[in-house]
């Protein structure tokens, strides 16, 4: 049966009518939705849009402090004596650590930290939080092969000395946050310290930082220092005086080496020493450079000053002096020998080191002169030499010196000196009378390698004649030959110059001397002619023989000729080198 043809059109208008309500409610849907997003937009927008950029802005960026890392300090031939390495930050994100507990447990007992402080910090409700900084480049790959969410690490740096103890008491050492606290890192930290700024840094939805990198932080890097300190020689010091130390049972030492020319410290040697590294596990006493903090009497040293002011005041080396068989009373006070002499000239006072023979110089010249020329050679003032913590000494006005303290002064007691000073005024002797200003820093560079500073030796004062330096010189290369008193500094090939010292030291918290304790010295330079280096060792409380010339003596010859070798310093008597080289072919 066919259907009514007239039903047809009323179907088809009926779908129709469906579909337009249909095709309405749609449009009216996505009308309704387009509305309220524009309404959430205008919220989000507008209304709240201030707040929640804040917040946005917080989650994923912060404001971060970038330190440069610090100067490096290099030797005389850029040899890197204190540099920085990378040490990165542990951080966490504790919004991602799901067990604050046991993440604590596994890194407090690798980075040795408290176990509940550090859960503390993990629980917090925030995204970012430091948990140690600059730890160990071993304690970075054990704390990145743990894998640990929301655990990170950061780009740092912290200061390493790659020669351990080398010149440790020099280059001082940094704290926790690389500011310096002894020697040199403390002196020169602002010219060190690296710069700081603070940026804004992004984070991804990790916490991870992603903005910031080590290229960042090497343009914000410190000046550089170079020294005047060789590393070769300042390593063959420190070894001879720990040797030195250690055969004589003594409890300290200190050897100096310096360019009589130039003034410039080739090395400072220390010992006890300590590892800049690890210096809280060392005492503080052995942080000090002592050859400028630490004044002591440097006994007969002071003789070869002594008998240049005379020479200065018109004397002659031949002039000679009753030096009344070894024992001499001033006042309440008798001056004693180790040898009795009767008539000695000027030479022979300093050959045999004649305590007598150096009051009795004093007498002719006058406690003034003496005084004068004291002065000129820079005892009882500090050099500068740019170390921190520096003595002057103490050498008293001459109108306060009793006869006995003129007497003692001459031949070393009653006076203090530092190291610096008295490897100085040596230098000037062997430098035709001119004193050099010590020097331990030559020049400042930038990160960059641009020389931004460069200091040159400088001239302080002629202090004597080079026709008084040239007299002294040959008297004190007497002291090294037969009977002489440093015959054990003696080198084949080379006219050494040199002044031994055994000087008793002062008994602290008493008057006088103590018993049984003294300071062994050798100072002295060559070659004669055209001084290369002059050296000082001072051992302090050898014992049981404590002469400075059987102590200190043979130190100062091995630092010397080991120099010597290095520097490729040739011998002034040829035939005295092809002995030495047939001897050292024999062995």
């Amino acid at each position: 049966m066919e259907k009514d043809p007239r039903k047809k059109p009323a179907e088809e208008r009926l779908a129709k009518k469906r579909l337009g309500r249909r095709v309405l409610f749609v449009q009216f849907f996505l009308i309704l939705c387009i509305g309220l997003l524009g309404a959430k937009s205008f919220e989000v927008q507008i209304l709240k849009g201030r707040a929640l950029t804040q917040i946005a802005t917080q989650t994923y960026s912060r404001d971060l402090a970038i330190q440069g890392d610090r100067g490096q300090i290099l030797d005389r031939h850029m040899s890197k004596l204190g540099t920085s390495i990378d040490a990165p930050n542990v951080t966490a994100d504790p919004t991602q650590v799901k067990n604050p507990a046991v993440t604590a447990g596994k890194l407090a007992k690798l980075l040795d930290l408290d176990k509940a402080k550090l859960k503390a910090k993990l629980s917090q409700k925030r995204r970012f939080a430091i948990l140690a900084r600059r730890i160990s480049p071993d304690q970075a790959k054990a704390v990145k092969a743990l894998n640990l969410k929301g655990i990170y690490l950061k780009n740092d740096s912290k200061r390493f000395y790659p020669n351990r103890n080398l010149a440790a008491q020099v280059i001082g050492f940094t704290g926790k946050e690389d500011r310096g606290l002894e020697g040199l890192e403390f002196k020169y930290n602002a010219i060190l310290e690296g710069s700081r700024v603070t940026a804004k840094v992004t984070r991804d939805g990790a916490g991870r930082i992603l903005d910031i990198d080590k290229n960042q932080r090497d343009g914000l890097r410190g000046n550089a220092i170079v020294l005047t300190i060789d590393k070769k020689i300042q390593f063959l010091s420190e070894r001879t005086l720990a040797r030195t130390v250690k055969a004589h049972k003594a409890k300290s030492g200190m050897a100096l080496v310096m360019r009589p020319a130039t003034g410039e410290l080739l090395a400072a040697a220390h010992y006890p020493e300590f590892n800049p590294n690890n210096f809280a596990g060392f005492s503080r006493d052995r942080y000090r450079n002592r050859s400028v903090t630490d004044a002591f009497e440097p006994g007969s040293i002071m003789k070869i000053f002594t008998v240049a002011a005379a020479i200065e005041k018109g004397m002659s080396p031949k002039s000679i002096f009753f030096c009344e068989n070894g024992k001499y009373k001033i006042g309440g006070y008798t001056i004693h020998d180790t040898h009795p002499e009767e008539w000695l000239t000027l030479s022979q006072i300093v050959k045999f080191s004649s305590n007598i023979g150096a009051a009795k110089i004093t007498e002719t010249i006058g406690r003034k002169a003496l005084h004068h020329y004291l002065t000129a050679f820079g005892f009882g003032q500090k050099t500068r030499v740019g170390s921190p913590g520096e003595s002057s000494g103490n050498l008293l006005p001459y109108r306060k010196w009793s006869k006995i303290d003129a007497g003692a002064i001459s031949f070393g007691q009653g006076v203090s000196v530092t190291g610096i000073q008295l490897i100085s005024a040596i230098s000037a002797i062997a430098n035709n009378g001119r004193l050099m200003k010590p020097m331990l820093v030559k020049k400042i560079i930038s990160h960059t390698g641009k020389e931004l500073q460069t200091f040159e030796p400088t001239i302080i004062r002629q202090v004597v004649s080079q026709d008084t330096a040239d007299l002294v010189k040959k008297m004190m290369n007497q002291v090294v030959q037969e009977e002489g008193t440093g015959t054990k500094a003696a080198m084949e090939g080379y006219a050494v110059c040199g002044k031994t010292s055994t000087a008793q030291k002062v008994d602290k918290g008493k008057r006088g001397y103590a018993k049984n304790k003294y300071i062994a010295a050798f100072g002295g330079f060559a070659p004669l002619n055209d001084p290369e280096l002059a050296i000082l060792v001072v051992v302090d409380e050898p014992r049981p023989n404590y002469y400075g010339g059987v102590v200190a003596a043979p130190a100062f010859k091995t630092i010397m000729s080991k120099s010597f070798n290095y520097l490729s310093i040739p011998p002034e008597n040829n035939n005295a080198m092809i002995a030495v080289l047939t001897k050292e072919d024999a062995q």
